[in-house]
């Protein structure tokens, strides 16, 4: 077996009235057409407006229906809203039970686990932690069932969010808690995979693409498909340039290639509305 092969995919901003990014995401499905992995991975954010535009969802679902490879999906702020903080005002746009819901209802699914190359393979849903929605303990719940079942087998993570900066402990800031994992569901998810031979979280949501190692797990953040932010409305973390990742796995680790497809072009966030 030569591995199994998986890309990722984040934060595609899809809208029927935006179609620079309907455009970045045909060149991602052309590469993926190319490439063929085993399966596509979305780590949220697949719409531009889910919460207020059912439609953007529905179009979404669509496209994503269209690719060549089977695809799983986890939902991001822009699909069902953004998770309360500790600091911080609330978001403008929080997460609610109806609109988390809307996205069960197109999508199918916002949590799952899979085995393959002898690794198993959890994705969560970021947007309901710290909302103290009883799907919250549910979720919580299940993941507990499914970690223990693991087996020793090395595991993958991912998510919408990343679950930090550099470090489990990094401080709660009011002008970038919206970014990580909120405390306290960060320390429980933390606490829960130390039981495990936890190796990768790979998330989305920051339009930067970033890649380090703490301890023995890497993390991996994809960029957007779609657009960048400019400076002024966000710092640099990593390196803005919209693409994807791709991944290799087998028994005895990973491999990650971090690639932009043929023809996808580093769109501006605010030229999308000039």
């Amino acid at each position: 077996m030569s591995g199994f092969r998986l890309t990722q995919i984040s934060d595609c901003h899809l809208a029927r009235r935006l179609p620079k990014l309907t455009e970045n995401f045909h060149r991602v499905s052309e590469h993926i057409d190319t490439t063929r992995p085993d399966l596509v991975i979305n780590s949220g954010d697949l719409a531009f407006d889910g919460p207020d535009h059912r439609d953007d969802l529905e179009f979404a679902k669509t496209l994503h229906d269209a690719l060549p490879v089977e695809c799983r999906h986890l939902p991001g702020n822009h699909d069902i809203g953004d998770n309360p903080t500790k600091v911080g005002p609330l978001p403008s746009q929080p997460v609610t039970e109806a609109t988390q819901q809307a996205f069960l209802s197109i999508f199918g699914e916002d949590r799952w686990r899979f085995e393959a190359a002898g690794w198993c393979f959890i994705g969560l849903n970021s947007q309901v932690m710290n909302t103290g929605f009883a799907y919250e303990s549910e979720q919580f719940d299940w993941l507990a069932s499914q970690l223990s079942a693991v087996g020793g087998k090395p595991l993958a993570l991912f998510l919408h969010k990343p679950l930090y900066l550099n470090a489990p402990g990094d401080p709660e800031l009011s002008a970038t808690a919206i970014r990580y994992i909120p405390q306290p569901a960060r320390a429980r998810l933390v606490e829960m995979f130390t039981a495990v031979d936890l190796r990768l979280v790979a998330s989305g949501h920051l339009h930067q693409r970033r890649d380090f190692t703490r301890g023995h797990v890497r993390h991996v953040w994809a960029p957007s498909s779609g657009f960048i932010i400019p400076d002024k409305k966000q710092e640099v973390i990593g390196l803005k340039e919209v693409g994807l990742v791709e991944y290799r796995f087998q028994p005895d680790g990973f491999e990650v290639r971090h690639v932009q497809a043929p023809g996808q072009i580093d769109i501006d966030l605010d030229s999308l509305f000039g």
